[in-house]
């Protein structure tokens, strides 16, 4: 017997994405170091993300990574949970499920890595798992829509130049 579960995949052989939905990758690339891009991405996420487009509360809301969490916070100090940190590694990557204005029940996954290349740092975000998402082709659509604005902010921030 190869394998006691039928259902389960042989070891050099991945499962298809859900309904052919691939995984939703961006990539850009920021002057400065790693840890520079790092903190700037984990640390300031304030100062750069834009809620008036991709927020629960709004502008003059204030999201942050605070512990294990992604949380935004409204001026009212009502939170939303946007997502758990499930494996951190400074300044290299971050791994956390991914659920903003959802629950934990309709969680995606988003993976951000950062390595350095020649002219700074890159950033490779790869978000994928959309058989966590009530919708799964629909949110794939409007994160792979809305991720590159949100990058763009991102390198503005940074002081790189967005093409």
């Amino acid at each position: 017997m190869d394998n006691l579960f039928s259902h389960a995949f042989p070891a050099d052989e991945a499962p298809d994405p859900v309904d052919g939905l691939d995984a939703v990758v961006h990539t850009v690339v920021v002057p400065g170091p790693v840890s520079k891009a790092f903190i700037g991405f984990t640390e300031h996420t304030h100062l750069w993300w834009p809620l008036e487009d991709h927020s629960v509360f709004g502008t003059g809301s204030y999201v942050e990574f605070e512990e294990n969490l992604v949380l935004e916070t409204a001026d009212d100090g009502r939170t939303a949970v946007w997502g758990t940190i499930d494996d951190w590694q400074p300044p290299l990557s971050f791994h956390a499920s991914w659920h903003p204005g959802t629950t934990a029940l309709w969680s995606t996954e988003l993976r951000v890595a950062f390595r350095a290349v020649e002219g700074g740092t890159e950033l490779r975000l790869v978000h994928d798992g959309w058989e966590g998402a009530e919708n799964p082709a629909v949110t794939r659509a409007e994160y792979d829509a809305g991720w590159p604005g949100v990058l763009a902010r991102f390198v503005r921030f940074m002081g790189g130049v967005v093409g």
